[in-house]
């Protein structure tokens, strides 16, 4: 890889630290290509991104950005895997770690904060933003149909007092 390549590198890897919601940096010593591919595909489907660098061009683009803390983690094999929902990549990663006992998981950062194992974990236990959508809008559904149905009601009850009434009225 010439300087120019380098450069390049450093410059991508900076935009995925700084655009970022989470960064989560993991070691994948033994993995095969295949459950890598795995690890790549799952990440696709849940809107993250993995990405394999050199640690030393990784710790230049951390310089200055908000994720800054996560450089000491940069060492052996690493992969990061990033995404802009805070909580994507986590789960992607965790999901992938119970199933793979080589891809270990180091820690991250989301934001400015950086984030340990356990941290990882926590994250990836939170909603994800679409959920949070989901339930939110589940929310402001419920009292527009809880109106609608107390509005409906009188009219329900209505029509069956008068279906009750005119049953008695043929009935006598």
């Amino acid at each position: 890889m010439d300087r120019a390549q380098k450069e390049k590198v450093v410059e991508e890897l900076g935009q995925i630290f700084e655009s970022s919601g989470v960064v989560v940096v993991a070691h994948y010593t033994g993995l095969t290509v295949a459950e890598m591919q795995t690890l790549r595909a799952k990440a696709r489907e849940a809107g993250s991104s993995v990405r394999v660098a050199k640690n030393r061009l990784a710790k230049i683009a951390l310089q200055g950005k908000p994720c800054e803390s996560i450089s000491d983690l940069m060492s052996g094999m690493t992969v990061l895997t990033y995404s802009e929902d805070p909580v994507a990549a986590a789960k992607v990663v965790e999901d992938f770690a119970k199933d793979n006992k080589k891809f270990e998981i180091l820690g991250g950062a989301m934001g400015e904060s950086a984030l340990d194992r356990a941290g990882v974990e926590a994250v990836s236990k939170m909603p994800s933003r679409d959920e949070l959508i989901a339930q939110i809008a589940g929310m402001l559904g419920a009292p527009a149909s809880n109106i609608a149905g107390a509005i409906g009601a009188p009219a329900s009850n209505i029509a069956s007092i008068l279906s009750t009434i005119e049953e008695k009225a043929e009935a006598a």
